[in-house]
């Protein structure tokens, strides 16, 4: 099985999130899942390069936050990540993608979700309690725990998902792991992951490679 991990680089970086560190742990971790792995940080080139590939990974941020969205993304790239889609790639989004890819007409109807500016927020990162709320392939094995991270909260989500994580904020539970099939895609989106300690949480290592396997029906 092969697995294409992008981390955000160019207009696909920020000072926030160290995506190159989070992207080895990533590697790491899909590589103990039985997968030989590639990372690359050519993003929309990567994206035109989409044959053959069983699983997607993005760890990459907001293309578009310093108003740059008039730069876009070649149409070989677009036409590649449909392609890909179209045949059944999994998908798995991590953390910041839920902002990133916004030039990809279909990126956010796939993840499930997006960053609102206006709505969507995180309280101050540190040590956080994750609850489990569902039985699923993605969470086999797996009970509430807690990770150093910064919690997504506010969400603006799109079509269905199942539900499979969430933590507590402002007396409001939040998602933090979802799982969808679209088209002939598996999808799962996961809003941990800030940085590489996020990692250290063998619950989370064990989340990723579950969800990594569920993506590619193996």
């Amino acid at each position: 099985m092969r697995a294409l991990i992008l981390v955000g680089s160019g207009r696909y970086a920020d000072p926030w999130h160290p995506l190159a560190r989070t992207g080895d742990r990533l590697g790491e971790v899909i590589a103990d899942a039985g997968f030989e792995v590639r990372v690359r940080d050519d993003v929309d080139d990567a994206l035109a390069e989409l044959d053959g590939l069983d699983l997607l990974v993005v760890n990459a941020a907001d293309p578009w936050r310093n108003g740059e969205a008039a730069v876009g993304a070649p149409e070989r790239s677009i036409a590649g990540l449909d392609a890909a889609l179209e045949r059944g790639m999994g998908v798995l989004g991590v953390h910041a993608a839920i902002s990133s890819l916004r030039d990809y007409p279909r990126w956010a109807e796939t993840i499930g979700g997006v960053w609102l500016p206006e709505l969507s927020m995180h309280p101050p990162i540190g040590q956080a309690h994750v609850r489990i709320v569902a039985d699923h392939p993605v969470t086999d094995d797996v009970a509430d725990f807690e990770v150093f991270d910064e919690l997504y909260s506010r969400l603006q989500r799109i079509g269905d998902a199942s539900v499979l994580a969430e933590h507590e904020h402002d007396g409001r539970r939040h998602p933090l792991l979802w799982a969808r099939e679209i088209g002939g895609c598996r999808v799962v989106y996961d809003a941990l992951g800030h940085d590489e300690r996020s990692y250290d949480a063998p619950e989370h290592r064990r989340l990723v490679r579950n969800a990594a396997r569920w993506a590619v029906r193996d």
